[in-house]
């Protein structure tokens, strides 16, 4: 079974002298493809000069990935502090006294704080390991299940609430519906003075209905609302890509400069940036 100990953390980045408040910070999102690109990865992430990055798909400790704890290798390296979230063990990838995992991190510039994980109740049965399934790679075998890897980011003084998602990829979408609106409904938590990043691997379309409206009514704003193009590669002229990687900004935030970095090829997916910039002014009631 997955570890009780689901969440690891460490901290990399450099003390921070007593500085002004920044009025704005750069943010990254990726589905990294399991780091199997390490060496291009670190490569980019390090020229995007990012104050928080948002990362999906990270293996610990797998056979293809040689056994790297690859949150930890990229938080060293870009001299930053992370969260890391175990959403799967993978059963082809480890073994019984040395398990692998594969999940989601959350790394900064910034101090990280109050890390939790949100393990969506409705989850696809199509991992679960079967007798009749080969113990290869290819069928995945896996125990545990998609989850939200939720901390706080301190900037200065400023609290910014940080919801990394990666949404199941089988199944249909009523199913990643629902596991966002658990996603959607913990963010009410927060009021309104707190910052709220909520992006992730989505795997759905989230510009048509249901998403957008349950989105518009949790008052999130889509930080690429006019860059509706895909956001991962096209493999054929049939095949175009898949708009399904999404940054929202909620609260006393605006997005802008949103890009798709559409010319690394480090993943299947393509990292996504925004700058934030912060207001201080609260909303009339």
């Amino acid at each position: 079974m997955i570890s009780m100990d689901e969440i690891e953390t460490g901290n990399f980045a450099f003390p921070r002298p007593v500085l002004p408040r920044p009025d704005s910070i750069r943010a990254v999102n990726w589905n990294i493809n399991r780091g199997l690109q390490l060496q291009g990865i670190v490569e980019f992430l390090a020229s995007t000069n990012a104050d928080l990055i948002l990362l999906q798909e990270l293996d610990l400790n797998a056979r293809r990935t040689r056994h790297v704890n690859i949150a930890r290798e990229i938080s060293q390296k870009l001299q930053m502090n992370y969260i890391y979230g175990r959403e799967f063990q993978e059963l082809t990838q480890g073994s019984r006294r040395s398990p692998a995992y594969h999940g989601q991190a959350t790394l900064s510039r910034w101090p990280l704080s109050n890390p939790r994980i949100i393990r969506f109740e409705r989850q696809s049965n199509f991992w679960r390991p079967r007798w009749f399934r080969p113990g290869i790679e290819p069928f995945q075998g896996r125990i545990g299940g998609r989850l939200a890897l939720i901390s706080d980011v301190d900037i200065a003084g400023r609290t910014i609430a940080t919801y990394n998602l990666h949404l199941e990829s089988k199944g249909d979408d009523a199913l990643r519906y629902s596991q966002l609106g658990e996603a959607l409904l913990d963010a009410r938590r927060y009021d309104w003075d707190t910052p709220i990043l909520l992006a992730g691997d989505f795997n759905l379309e989230l510009s048509g209905e249901p998403a957008a409206a349950s989105i518009s009514r949790a008052q999130f704003q889509d930080a690429f609302a006019n860059q509706q193009a895909p956001t991962t590669p096209s493999h054929s002229l049939l095949n175009h890509g898949r708009l399904i990687d999404w940054m929202f900004a909620r609260g006393p935030v605006r997005a802008s400069q949103a890009q798709v970095h559409r010319s690394i090829s480090a993943s299947d997916h393509y990292p996504l940036s925004v700058t934030l910039s912060f207001s201080d002014v609260h909303r009339s009631l």
